[in-house]
């Protein structure tokens, strides 16, 4: 007799508790699943970046950051450029002709670039994603070529590149370091990371 008194009583204690414990959960799953969603700061990581080049010296490179990778700007000088038809006969891939990284239709030429002045590589060597170090200076150093015309050395495993990214022969490195997509908003501003007008 008294288990059936208090059966509807156990009944509406349990649906309480139950409804209690949905509207904890939906509280608790809500600021979860919304974690999952993208930060401004993540998209903001995979937007194009406006870069202002006019105070780069030449000869001077400036460097970044676009979707989490280094992105250089060299501002050549005319030796500089000089030096790219001199070295074709070293290169690996001169015309940049292999497509693991594409290079975009506007950067298929001697320069690898819009304009022959400013050069946009993204900084990461193609062999196993190091980060090669300014090596500008022509000439015999540690670790290079006697005739060294000015480049790029890879630290980890001594992959060299031209002043447009080019890799030379029998080196580790794949390919040419990668031309990202790019264009001119002005004379003096980049865009990084589009390529719409160009």
């Amino acid at each position: 007799m008294a288990d059936s008194v208090d059966d509807p009583a156990r009944r509406n204690w349990v649906i309480a508790t139950c409804g209690v414990g949905a509207v904890g959960g939906v509280a608790t799953a809500v600021p979860f699943v919304a974690s999952f969603a993208p930060s401004e700061r993540a998209k903001a990581a995979g937007a194009p970046v406006e870069v202002d080049i006019s105070s780069l010296p030449l000869g001077e490179k400036m460097t970044v950051e676009w979707r989490g990778k280094p992105v250089w700007i060299l501002h050549r000088t005319p030796e500089m450029l000089a030096s790219l038809k001199k070295d074709e006969a070293e290169l690996a891939d001169p015309n940049s002709e292999r497509t693991a990284f594409p290079t975009p239709s506007y950067a298929k030429n001697e320069w690898r670039s819009i304009k022959p002045a400013y050069l946009v590589l993204i900084g990461i060597c193609t062999h196993l994603g190091c980060s090669p170090t300014d090596k500008f200076t022509p000439g015999p150093q540690p670790s290079l070529p006697n005739d060294w015309p000015g480049g790029w050395l890879c630290p980890c495993h001594g992959s060299t590149f031209d002043f447009a990214g080019r890799v030379f022969k029998d080196k580790p490195a794949p390919d040419n370091l990668e031309v990202p997509p790019y264009m001119y908003l002005s004379d003096t501003k980049l865009l990084i990371g589009e390529d719409k007008k160009a």
